[in-house]
């Protein structure tokens, strides 16, 4: 609540009073003027043509995401061979992503009415959505690096149980939850429109105390936290491949042959670089999305304002939206035995999947690229 509690006319108050939407611009309501925070109004209202490009981009995401995860969801959840521990973090992050797609038909439905069509309930649906799988999707992607972090490092008495995966997945939307209630009651922070008003996320323009201290913890809760989590539990599994590929080598060499592995082909690649990157894709793919986002929010609050025009507001939504179409295809459409799944009840899509793999491995190599590949 403390967004309202200003000791003079808000910037809103002033132009509602002396009824100058029509100079501003922007096509919206006179009465919904007092939700939008007064940074966005003094920029003319942007082209129809940039309204009418993003809502059909969006509709591409919305289709595509919609696609990829709704596949994830159905194959991991029925087939029986899908259903391990590890898999449920799979299937929550694609509930996650399949969540945050969900809300793209109020921003296409604004795009195409070219500005706050929907107002304020539509604009607090959609931030409280883009929260809860935002976050969530964060969170989750930090389990499966502990996941595999501990799995790899101890693959003897490492691998999770399904009901300690469960408990985790339970923790997640616990530790998620609160950060899209507390805004959109107003309790702390709020939700606001942004950019081209057709989008809408936490209020990080308001210059108060309170909204600093939100937005720093929003910004350590949801990037710091599993951003940390995820760059220490992936450079830890490279690190154990490297030295068990290391150890392997100087092995070979001491008992003079070319490599300890048996059907070795030179085009083969090695597994420390195929779990590199696959590491490494994994933290871009964070970070491409949630960085963009965090970097405004801490020049909204703690910075120059004048950086953030319309325009620029919408990069990091549409980086948020386009990686939660690919990350099906990232987390699962690389999985073997989801090709498998997808060749035998879909095969009109045409996916030649072999049964086994060919390349035989060390023990310890081949258990870190299968879970890996989980």
């Amino acid at each position: 609540m403390f967004s309202h509690n200003l000791t003079k006319p808000s910037f809103q108050a002033r132009v509602l009073d002396s009824i100058e939407v029509h100079y501003l611009g922007w096509n919206v309501p006179k009465e919904e003027l007092i939700h939008i925070p007064e940074h966005w109004l003094i920029y003319p209202e942007p082209a129809a043509s940039l309204h009418f490009l993003l809502g059909l981009i969006y509709t591409g995401f919305f289709i595509t995401a919609v696609l990829g995860n709704g596949l994830v969801l159905w194959i991991f959840s029925t087939s029986k061979s899908l259903r391990t521990a590890s898999n449920m973090f799979v299937v929550n992050l694609a509930l996650c992503d399949f969540v945050m797609m969900l809300k793209t038909p109020i921003f296409i439905y604004n795009s195409f009415y070219r500005g706050y069509a929907l107002g304020h309930f539509g604009c607090q649906i959609f931030a409280a959505m883009g929260s809860l799988s935002g976050i969530g999707a964060g969170m989750t992607n930090a389990c499966i690096a502990y996941d595999r972090f501990t799995t790899i490092t101890r693959p003897f008495d490492g691998k999770l149980t399904r009901t300690k995966a469960l408990i985790m997945i339970i923790a997640v939307w616990i530790y998620t939850i609160p950060w899209a209630i507390l805004p959109m009651l107003e309790v702390w922070g709020r939700f606001v429109p942004e950019g081209f008003l057709t989008s809408c996320t936490f209020d990080y323009l308001t210059n108060t105390f309170d909204n600093k201290v939100f937005v720093g913890s929003i910004f350590s809760c949801s990037y710091v936290i599993p951003m940390s989590m995820i760059i220490y539990f992936y450079s830890q599994i490279v690190k154990k491949v490297f030295s068990h590929e290391k150890a392997l080598r100087e092995q070979a060499k001491k008992m003079n042959v070319e490599s300890l592995r048996s059907n070795q082909s030179q085009n083969n690649e090695s597994a420390e670089l195929r779990i590199a990157k696959a590491a490494i894709t994994i933290c871009s793919l964070f970070v491409a999305s949630w960085t963009p986002y965090a970097v405004l929010a801490l020049i909204g609050a703690f910075g120059n304002q004048a950086l953030l025009t319309p325009g620029v507001t919408m990069v990091p939504a549409c980086a948020c939206k386009f990686v939660a179409c690919i990350d099906p295809y990232v987390y699962a459409i690389s999985h073997p035995k989801y090709r498998q799944e997808l060749q035998r009840r879909l095969p009109w899509l045409a996916i030649k999947e072999a049964a086994s793999g060919g390349e035989t491995q060390s023990v310890a190599t081949e258990n870190t690229v299968q879970t890996t590949n989980t």
